[in-house]
C-alpha cells in the first residue's frame, strides 16, 4: 500500500522562499550567489569560510568480510 508522503510545512516554506528568491534573478546562479554574498556583507555579521572537506581515501585495503 502506498501511503501519502509526509509534507513538512517548514521545509515547504523554505522551498517557497528559496524559489521566490531564485525567480527574482531568473534562476541565474551567479546572480543569486552575488545577491546572497551582498546580503552577508550588509548584515554586519561575521562569517567564516571553511576549506572544502574533500574525500578521505585510505591507502589500506578493505578488511576481509567488510560489506
Amino acid at each position: 500500500m502506498n501511503e501519502p508522503e509526509f509534507v513538512d510545512p517548514i521545509v515547504e516554506e523554505v522551498r517557497q522562499v528559496r524559489d521566490a528568491h531564485a525567480a527574482r534573478f531568473n534562476y541565474d546562479l551567479d546572480a543569486i550567489v552575488h545577491d546572497l554574498r551582498e546580503q552577508q556583507t550588509k548584515s554586519g555579521r561575521t562569517f567564516i569560510n571553511l576549506p572544502p572537506r574533500g574525500t578521505h581515501r585510505s591507502s589500506k585495503p578493505p578488511r576481509e568480510g567488510a560489506a
